[in-house]
């Protein structure tokens, strides 16, 4: 009955874990925090005493399951709003990452005293902040941010593993009569991106193009097709050296920004599948944690966790936008929501790969430090936001009460457009909004309503609306809906 056991705790786990997203959305608490415990308290040590002590496994686990986020994330990303960042989310993924790397690792050596391999090691596995955190709390903490900053975070939290992994990686390389050059260093980070980025552009647009043409008679193997789609490039990118994570990422921003058959249910499913990888995660990650043994790194947890948080994020990230024109109070709160996740645990697992002597005190020293992130961090990101002045009414995610879908033979496309706030066509009748001709708003979703328009609604801040019209004009509606009143805080 071994299996059946398995299958019952399993299942019943991540019931328990969906059950509890109640508490983190009424009470702020960070849902993946919640996951975590969940599997703590099942663990060895816990009061399940669930045994289960393979890193290995809960590596390979993890990497599949941060592949679905990843792409998933991506796949929900509006290249629109990424495009005015997009040189500050870089920055802040790859010379942030670095810096941080750097500041850690100094910190680990000269202060809590560990050789100068484990104090970088420690550095890197740290150094980015979580895609599975950031996306998670930003989207369930019902505080929005102005000015672009949550499209900011995600874009650094979605793009800063891929380097994490292979400062980690390197690191490990010293370790051992193995330890590579540093001109194979420069190689080895400059194929891992280009080819990463490469493969994420190529098979991104090859699987949009292979769904829109395949025409499967059965709806439902649309999404198994696109599920199939991220391990393929995943897999394929690893086994020609590239960087498997930021391949999925891109591919998954390639597919998302562009018009596909039964594409709502498909980001539907994403979606789920998407949670469904966090839990199973953050389950794995708690299962594979001894409680008993975090006390003994408690003080230099403690230490660890307060440079990290509150000197390496915040110097990282003001040399990181220098030249951005970013005022004190963003780069404050992009230090902040700099949470880490499910990612650095994993990559605290790479350690035993390699016998490593520190391994076990590597892997409860970060997984002490994820904690108080998302404890400390997590949890006040609203608090701050608002204490910043830098909160804005949450965009609303639009709910339909039917299906549509775009083919790419027709010459008329039903899209979707959010009026920004403070847009200067907030308080307009809808005749006055001077769209393209043949442009029509078939629908306007509204808090938790939906309006079939007239010329004589007017538009409100939030508003989604669905239009259909030419193909061609969505720039220009897109445009006319971006222009800024001379409202304050715009």
């Amino acid at each position: 009955m071994e299996f059946e056991f398995t299958i019952l705790a399993l299942s019943g786990l991540i019931i328990v874990s969906i059950g509890l997203l109640r508490v983190s959305t009424k009470f702020g608490v960070p849902a993946l925090l919640i996951f975590l415990s969940i599997g703590m308290f099942a663990g060895s040590d816990g009061v399940l005493g669930i045994p289960f002590s393979d890193a290995e496994l809960a590596r390979k686990v993890g990497s599949i399951a941060l592949a679905y986020i990843l792409f998933s994330g991506g796949l929900e990303t509006d290249w629109n709003k990424v495009r005015p960042v997009l040189w500050m989310g870089i920055s802040l993924g790859s010379f942030g990452v670095l810096l941080t790397c750097i500041l850690v690792g100094l910190f680990s050596v000269y202060v809590l005293g560990f050789s100068p391999v484990v104090g970088f090691l420690l550095g890197a596995v740290v150094s980015s902040t979580d895609a599975a955190a950031v996306f998670n709390v930003l989207r369930t903490s019902n505080t929005g941010m102005r000015k672009g900053l949550t499209s900011l975070l995600e874009l650094e939290s979605g793009s800063n593993d891929p380097l994490a992994v292979l400062l980690t990686t390197t690191i490990l390389g010293f370790v051992g009569n193995d330890s590579p050059s540093w001109g194979l260093l420069v190689w080895e980070i400059f194929k891992q991106f280009s080819l990463g980025i490469l493969m994420g552009l190529l098979l991104g647009y090859w699987i949009y193009r292979g769904i829109n043409r395949i025409k499967l008679d059965y709806e439902g193997l649309y999404p198994v097709l696109l599920s199939a789609s991220v391990l393929f490039v995943f897999a394929s990118t690893e086994l020609i050296g590239g960087n498997a994570f930021l391949a999925v990422y891109i591919a998954g921003i390639v597919i998302g920004n562009r018009s596909f058959v039964h594409k709502r249910s498909n980001v539907r499913f994403m979606d789920g599948i998407g949670w469904l990888m966090q839990i199973v995660m953050f389950l794995t990650l708690g299962l594979l944690v001894f409680p008993s043994r975090i006390p003994p790194v408690f003080g230099m947890g403690l230490a660890f966790s307060i440079f990290l948080m509150l000197v390496a994020r915040p110097i990282s990230v003001c040399i990181s936008l220098i030249g951005f024109g970013v005022d004190w109070k963003e780069k404050l709160l992009i230090s902040w929501v700099g949470l880490r996740g499910a990612a650095p645990i994993i990559l605290a697992t790479f350690p035993y790969a390699k016998s490593l002597p520190e391994s076990e005190t590597i892997f409860h020293l970060v997984f002490f430090t994820v904690l108080t992130s998302l404890l400390l961090q997590g949890s006040t990101i609203p608090f701050v936001v608002r204490l910043l002045g830098l909160q804005a009414a949450l965009e609303q995610r639009a709910s339909y009460p039917f299906e549509f879908e775009n083919k790419d033979q027709s010459d008329t496309q039903l899209l979707e457009y959010i009026v920004p706030y403070g847009s200067a066509s907030v308080g307009k009748f809808v005749y006055e909004l001077d769209f393209p001709e043949n442009s029509l708003i078939t629908l306007i979703y509204r808090g938790e309503t939906h309006l079939v328009p007239t010329g004589k609604t007017k538009m409100e801040d939030g508003d989604v609306l669905l239009v259909l019209t030419p193909v061609g004009a969505e720039g220009e509606i897109r445009e006319i809906l971006s222009r800024m009143s001379d409202r304050k805080n715009t």
